[in-house]
């Protein structure tokens, strides 16, 4: 089911190491062209464009694309207790784990008068994505709104898509989980089509512009995410999902076959990859995940997953070329089943769960981390979604006459270098006769009288 990348007793270079890399390139491919033209239907003919969407992707028509807060009200009420209980710890756990991420403003004091106030402030307004196509993810619900609500953002809208199940509303567990939240602006509308109208608005749905989107989905909400950049912020591209396992002949076999599983049921297109020093340990997976996959709930998906370019067994020669191809894979989610994990070492993951009791699923509910994660390689220069995600570092300078008489001349020097006089002048004209009062003049002898 899975296909054998043999590197042992190859010398590879990190560019090699990443041309080794399994990944399903043409499924990115073909998502990136196809969500930009479903981005920009969506822009141009709004509504209309979002109801075609949905009765062509959802099997859905005539719905509340809106949702009617009577929608959420009955979806809280309905809710599993058992299931409440779990959403509220979770809640509770990640907010806490938030909150952490926050900063505190500082203030540099850079000499009497002279000051710099470093603050951090919410963006006004976001568009949370959480996804329900092949699963329902109420903790999707959780990972996006806390951190959101942590960092202090005034609004929040979530799109979920319509499910026809249930009429073309969205999935009850996540209305309500958003109702349980606070959220109250809540559309019924899926995929690529959402982040397109969260971005640009849809001025007969009362769907205002956000200034930031977030949230997990499939390849086509990732390269949406792509299309919609520059005009919002975007988290980064947390797409099909991934999983890379690195183990040593101390693992057991039948956790990291679980472990591989648990992510291939979430897509056909989800990677599932394990890098490992011991043949025989990779043996025994192998042999440990075909009755496993067979017999799960959605062994089609599964095998697809496991069966795809995107997934494999990768067998080295030591830690050290285990590491190096995790460097480069940069995985969304990584699994270290070592005697010796170093985790310090593997610096390019979204997140990071060592030892066997660590399971990535930990980390999708109650482990307080976030689950919404850069995937496609991408963890080697973007991170996971947290509060930050939604906060901007702003200065705020204050300086005082005496403070900038400073440095006035340092300034104008630069300004001189840079052929930019102007920018001088700017500072001199403050000491100017016409500008100086007998107050400047005591309390900066250097300024003309």
């Amino acid at each position: 089911m899975l296909r054998t990348i043999d590197l042992r007793g190859r010398a590879l270079t990190p560019a090699e190491l990443l041309a080794t890399v399994p990944r399903a390139t043409a499924a990115r491919e073909e998502a990136i062209a196809t969500a930009a033209h479903i981005v920009d239907d969506v822009a141009r003919r709004g509504e209309a464009a979002l109801r075609e969407q949905a009765e062509r992707f959802d099997g859905v028509v005539g719905h509340d694309i809106r949702v009617p807060a009577s929608h959420l009200d009955d979806a809280l009420e309905a809710l599993d207790p058992a299931v409440r209980a779990a959403l509220e710890q979770a809640i509770a756990r990640v907010r806490e784990a938030s909150a952490a991420q926050v900063p505190a403003p500082v203030v540099t004091e850079l000499g009497p008068g002279a000051r710099v106030l470093q603050r951090w402030q919410p963006v006004r307004r976001v568009g949370l994505y959480v996804p329900g196509g092949k699963a329902v993810y109420p903790s999707s619900v959780v990972m996006n709104v806390v951190p959101a609500q942590v960092a202090g953002v005034a609004e929040i809208a979530l799109a979920s898509p319509p499910q026809r199940e249930f009429g073309g509303r969205v999935h009850p567990v996540i209305l309500g989980a958003a109702k349980l939240l606070g959220v109250t602006e809540v559309y019924a509308m899926g995929g690529a089509g959402a982040i397109g109208a969260l971005a640009h608005g849809v001025p007969g749905l009362g769907l205002a512009p956000v200034d930031v989107v977030t949230g997990p989905g499939n390849n086509f909400v990732a390269a949406a995410k792509r299309a919609v950049a520059g005009l919002v912020g975007t988290d980064a591209e947390a797409g099909a999902t991934e999983i890379l396992i690195v183990a040593d002949d101390g693992a057991d076999a039948r956790l990291v076959a679980a472990d591989l599983i648990s992510q291939a049921e979430h897509d056909e297109q989800a990677s599932a990859v394990l890098v490992t020093t011991s043949e025989r340990l990779a043996q025994e997976v192998l042999a440990a995940i075909a009755p496993r996959a067979a017999a799960t709930r959605h062994a089609e998906r599964v095998a697809a997953a496991l069966g795809g370019p995107q997934s494999a067994v990768v067998l080295v020669d030591d830690l050290a070329t285990a590491t190096a191809f995790s460097n480069a894979y940069a995985p969304e989610h990584l699994e270290l089943h070592l005697d010796d994990p170093r985790a310090d070492e593997f610096v390019h993951a979204g997140a990071v769960f060592v030892g066997p009791d660590s399971p990535v699923s930990l980390g999708d509910y109650l482990a307080g981390s976030n689950h919404v994660l850069p995937t496609g390689g991408q963890a080697r220069y973007s991170s996971g979604l947290s509060a930050a995600t939604f906060l901007r570092p702003q200065q705020v300078i204050e300086y005082d006459r005496a403070a900038l008489a400073e440095v006035r001349d340092a300034i104008v020097t630069l300004a001189e270098a840079e052929a930019l006089p102007a920018h001088g002048e700017a500072v001199t004209a403050r000491f100017d006769a016409a500008s100086t009062t007998p107050a400047d003049v005591a309390a900066d002898p250097g300024v003309p009288a």
